[in-house]
């Protein structure tokens, strides 16, 4: 069976080492079942809510060359989150004769695609109510809810528990005269 393997981690936030964790995993499966891994794929700090990421469109691309039998992942969250992307990609796949299985679920079957897909898509609308929720307390804690602005500089330095302090900014004077005869200009016409 020719197999290929993919990987991936959602966050900046996560270690680079997740993605080794699975691939070995995935070529330990691949060895017990005496599967031939062809080629590994992976993308790194980029969210499973988008089907838009280099290894996950080589690895379509592949199978639909017919260079492939199987798909070999961690869990069906690896290829995606999103309920209908989890959908068409099972059905692109199913077309090309290619069996999805993860370290998780096993084969991949209707009834995974329609349960996790939908697991998946209450993770990420969970996420997200959790992140506006997170970034809505630091704005009004004073703090900076992401990003950076011309005319700030972000502050870096550790709180008193010993790690680095976030969304803290300071005034840059030089751009802040910029800023403020911007706003005048415009308030006069």
């Amino acid at each position: 069976m020719r197999t290929a393997i993919y990987a991936r981690f959602s966050s900046a936030l996560q270690r680079e080492a997740s993605i080794e964790d699975q691939v070995r995993l995935c070529q330990n499966r691949a060895h017990t079942e005496g599967w031939s891994v062809v080629q590994e794929f992976s993308d790194m700090a980029l969210s499973g809510a988008s089907m838009h990421r280099p290894g996950l469109q080589s690895l379509i691309d592949l199978a639909a060359r017919g260079g492939l039998d199987v798909i070999l992942c961690e869990a069906l969250d690896r290829l995606s989150r999103d309920q209908a992307d989890v959908a068409t990609l099972y059905k692109q796949l199913n077309f090309h004769n290619v069996r999805v299985v993860t370290l998780s679920e096993g084969e991949v079957n209707e009834l995974h695609v329609g349960l996790k897909g939908t697991m998946n898509q209450m993770f990420l609308k969970d996420l997200a109510a959790k992140t506006r929720r997170g970034l809505r307390g630091r704005v009004e804690a004073g703090k900076s809810g992401g990003g950076n602005a011309y005319g700030y500089a972000v502050v870096r330095r550790l709180g008193a528990d010993g790690l680095p302090v976030t969304g803290e900014r300071e005034i840059i004077p030089e751009e802040a005269e910029i800023i403020s005869r911007v706003f005048s200009e415009f308030s006069t016409g």
